[in-house]
């Protein structure tokens, strides 16, 4: 398949350490991605599923002890302590390294080893990326195959090339005290044991396409974001491209395919979908900020997915999709997970593959769903009805808008602008949001996420917080605007005020109005919001009091706000950057 050295070298010493039976190198042609799918239901790994209502889909079945991203047992291993920060768990490299490899030792042995060269990002594209995961799990190849571009082409594009990311994933015996997913971001390295849960397996999703691609960017200058990318097209036929970052299950996918409400849609409004997750970003020739989506396709939770909440991701996972950890409905031989629909199945199996009865489910049990809370699907990109015509070309979108957002019940405003880059780095910086089954432990805890990349920075978050400024610094006046947004405001009773979902469309018009200056805005303590009447409430079941309890900034709620900002900076010591310190000394000003 190749003649690069580098590659021949570390597949001769991965083949001397696993000691598979034999080895196959996936080229993503449609016959083998067949017979893989046919190894898999022989072995147990896939069940199929109803091919008339879902066709080319599977389900797949995580141990109980491996459902979601564990963030105790993941590592970033440099060569000093301080290089990974404080928001890190860090190991020696040395010592990992032999740990990792007595843990792999010979865990191939029986198995085939899977040789996977995929490419994040359209094949040759200058902001493409190239890795080689080994894998002895038929899920996780054929999961890859989905979201990555898989192609002897890729090793064309590569060359002589030691330019290449190295993934190393073996199941071992799916032990929890042995799971380890480390990265080596000096030596462009992953090696995840133990697991067989998408997030920790899947090496070119968070593992490369974030943690060794942010250190990536920060020696080679540019950026990876655990963002979506939207287009927003006006009647006009104008798009405009916007990147957004928000914690896992915090509604990303949701907002990256939204459907504009029909009073919008009738107007001629529509949203393009480039990504729903990650963003990589370079200044282009014109001194603009580019980005694409590096993968291929879309690894969502399916609770809470309905025709309703995010119509266009159920779209996409009506074919050739994988999906892990949901309930199997006996009936029709389909899934179903809470919040699909209100037909709760009769006769079905729950995710652990037991019988799984109705009569006992209670809403507020996560322990009676008959889906895991972080259930997944890996649904191809191009099955997404709003795909964008930009997502397979290559050369990037501009950004005319950065979002940050999260859950805050009180705190943060519908939507507001920052004053500048700066000020924007530094709300980006001190974002929160409540915890979500995404992650293991604990559920509803607020957590400073900065950037929502707190579990994916691949480095000293306060040197990635420089890195923000220093891109800042070179765009200049052509850097995106920043905004923050909070679709999760709730009354006294704890209900959410804004309708979200595609009336989120009504405060994306604002960002992109401002961008444009054709929006006026309230400077406040924090940066600009909105004047109420810039809000289209058009055909919306709110009255503008309500719009504009939502949109005010509640100083004493933002006095506790900023004295945790300034906990949340201390122990980023003396690599947090004195712009953003200086930028809370102005907060607490203001508020004052």
């Amino acid at each position: 398949m190749t003649n690069n050295k580098t590659v021949i070298q570390w597949l001769d010493d991965m083949k001397a350490l696993l000691t598979p039976d034999k080895m196959v190198w996936v080229d993503g042609s449609d016959e083998q991605r067949e017979e893989l799918r046919r190894i898999a239901v022989e072995c147990g790994e896939l069940v199929k599923l109803n091919e008339e209502k879902l066709p080319g889909c599977y389900l797949h079945r995580t141990k109980p002890n491996d459902v979601a991203r564990v963030e105790d047992r993941t590592f970033i291993c440099t060569s000093t302590r301080e290089m990974a920060g404080p928001t890190n768990n860090w190991c020696d490299p040395a010592e990992m390294y032999k740990k990792l490899y007595d843990i792999a030792r010979g865990s191939y042995k029986g198995r085939t080893m899977y040789v996977i060269p995929y490419s994040m990002g359209p094949i040759g594209s200058p902001l493409a990326k190239i890795g080689i995961e080994i894998t002895d799990s038929v899920y996780v190849v054929l999961n890859m195959l989905i979201m990555t571009r898989v192609s002897p082409k890729v090793l064309e594009v590569l060359g002589d090339s030691n330019d290449w990311v190295r993934g190393l994933h073996s199941r071992c015996d799916i032990d929890p005290e042995k799971r380890y997913i480390c990265h080596f971001p000096e030596d462009n390295t992953i090696i995840s044991v133990n697991s067989g849960y998408g997030g920790n397996v899947l090496l070119g999703k968070k593992c490369f396409a974030l943690r060794i691609a942010s250190f990536q960017g920060w020696k080679e200058g540019w950026m990876a974001e655990h963002m979506l990318i939207l287009g927003l097209q006006n009647p006009k036929g104008e798009i405009h491209y916007v990147a957004a970052a928000f914690p896992s299950a915090c509604g990303k996918t949701n907002l990256a395919m939204l459907i504009p409400p029909e009073y919008l849609r009738k107007k001629g409004y529509k949203v393009w979908t480039v990504g729903d997750d990650i963003a990589w970003m370079r200044i282009g020739e014109d001194g603009r900020l580019y980005a694409i989506n590096p993968e291929n396709g879309f690894f969502g939770v399916a609770p809470g997915t309905n025709e309703h909440s995010n119509f266009n991701a159920l779209e996409s996972t009506k074919r050739n999709t994988i999906f892990t950890n949901v309930a199997l409905d006996l009936n029709d031989n389909t899934v179903w997970w809470e919040g699909l629909n209100k037909n709760l199945p009769e006769n079905a199996l729950d995710w652990k593959g037991n019988p799984w009865d109705p009569a006992k489910f209670n809403k507020a049990d996560k322990t009676t769903c008959a889906a895991h809370p972080n259930s997944r699907f890996t649904a191809p990109a191009e099955n997404c009805p709003c795909i964008s015509d930009e997502f397979n070309k290559g050369a990037g979108v501009p950004i005319s808008a950065i979002i940050f957002g999260g859950r805050r019940a009180k705190c943060a405003p519908l939507v507001y602008q920052s004053r500048d880059w700066e000020n924007g780095v530094f709300i980006g910086s001190a974002m929160a949001s409540e915890t979500t089954a995404a992650a293991a432990g604990a559920v509803g805890v607020v957590r400073r996420d900065p950037m929502a990349m707190l579990p994916f920075c691949g480095y000293h978050m306060g040197d990635y917080f420089r890195h923000w400024l220093d891109m800042g610094k070179k765009l200049g006046d052509k850097a995106p605007k920043i905004f923050n947004v909070n679709w999760f405001r709730t009354d006294d009773e704890g209900n959410f005020v804004w309708p979200g979902f595609g009336d989120n469309m009504r405060v994306l018009n604002w960002i992109i109005d401002r961008c444009e200056g054709k929006a006026d805005a309230t400077e406040t303590a924090i940066g600009y919001v909105p004047k109420p009447e810039d809000i289209d409430l058009t055909d919306l079941d709110m009255d503008m009091a309500t719009l504009k309890d939502i949109l005010t900034v509640d100083k004493d709620v933002w006095t506790k706000e900023a004295a945790e900002i300034e906990e949340h900076y201390k122990k980023f010591g003396d690599h947090l950057p004195a712009e953003l310190r200086a930028q809370l000394d102005t907060l607490k000003k203001n508020l004052g």
